[in-house]
């Protein structure tokens, strides 16, 4: 969904949004309740995002889901502020700044940003999740595996001496 800019009225923009956006091979239905302002030549867009997404745990592998309500507040400005200068260092105040060309925003690329930007680097589908056994594979949520682990990397054999003492 396209915003025209110049299209933004004075008192601003009231928006409630269902849509199903594309976020890594998968379609993830969003409910957002957006509010755009103008402010000169500054566009104001805050307001809330709920989705439910889909993740693979990274120790366990299995598939599951978790719920987001993520606040929403970007402050745009044209890109022709940042030519200006030629070097800007980022302050911490100014981490929800971005910048636009043209005169339109897209409203759903800016929500899957916001969206990417909280989601985990390493999905875990429970924090003592105790992950797979890399010498059979059994699932150790589950059921635990008879592999015998002495099998120790020859590099770590000094330590295991050190264990001894």
């Amino acid at each position: 969904m396209k915003i025209r800019i110049p299209d933004i009225p004075k008192e601003g923009l009231d928006l409630e949004l269902q849509e199903t956006i594309e976020i890594e091979n998968t379609s993830t239905p969003i409910r957002a309740r957006i509010r755009i302002e103008k402010l000169g030549t500054e566009v104001v867009v805050k307001g809330d995002l709920e989705t439910e997404l889909k993740f693979q745990c990274s120790r366990c592998l299995k598939d599951f889901y978790r719920d987001y309500a993520i606040p929403v507040q970007v402050v745009y400005h044209p890109v022709e502020d940042l030519k200006k200068e030629e070097y800007h260092e980022v302050g911490s105040e100014e981490l929800d700044t971005d910048f636009y060309t043209g005169e339109e925003l897209d409203l759903l690329s800016i929500l899957k940003e916001q969206i990417m930007l909280v989601m985990p680097m390493k999905p875990l589908c429970a924090e003592l999740c105790k992950g797979i056994c890399p010498g059979c594979g059994t699932d150790l949520n589950v059921d635990t595996c008879t592999c015998s682990l002495k099998n120790i990397d020859p590099r770590f054999e000094g330590l295991k001496k050190l264990l001894n003492q």
